[in-house]
């Protein structure tokens, strides 16, 4: 990403941050595709063939080179019969983006959002 003379260093920090973050989250999701493939003895040409895409396309993918689209990884969770279980975690102990304290979120009048646990929230996910 190119960064113009007149972005503040805030800014270009901020967007060093995310490039680092979505190669970090790439690669997780590529090793765990490659890791399910190799424990169910599936070949990239088994995974293009479920697809219906080419083994390149597949090696484009897996290759880590790219961002994955949420269709891509639906397709992809699709062909290996899988689900992508995703957690999202704090980095530090506070979150300095929300406007209230934890308290006021957790009586705050939901809407459309709902305060769930993480665990009940895993938990009914997976059916348990």
């Amino acid at each position: 990403m190119s960064f113009g003379t007149g972005v503040s260093p805030d800014r270009r920090a901020t967007e060093n941050q995310v490039e680092d973050e979505l190669l970090a989250l790439v690669t997780q999701l590529t090793n765990e595709i490659n890791w399910y493939m190799r424990e169910r003895g599936l070949t990239r040409a088994d995974l293009a063939a479920r697809m219906g895409v080419s083994p390149g396309r597949v090696s484009q993918i897996l290759g880590g080179g790219e961002n994955l689209t949420l269709r891509t990884l639906a397709a992809l969770s699709t062909a290996l019969d899988a689900r992508f279980d995703v957690e999202l975690s704090a980095l530090k102990g506070g979150d300095a983006f929300t406007s209230h304290g934890p308290a006021q979120a957790e009586t705050a009048p939901a809407g459309n959002h709902h305060t769930v646990s993480r665990a009940a929230h895993r938990e009914a996910r997976l059916g348990r």
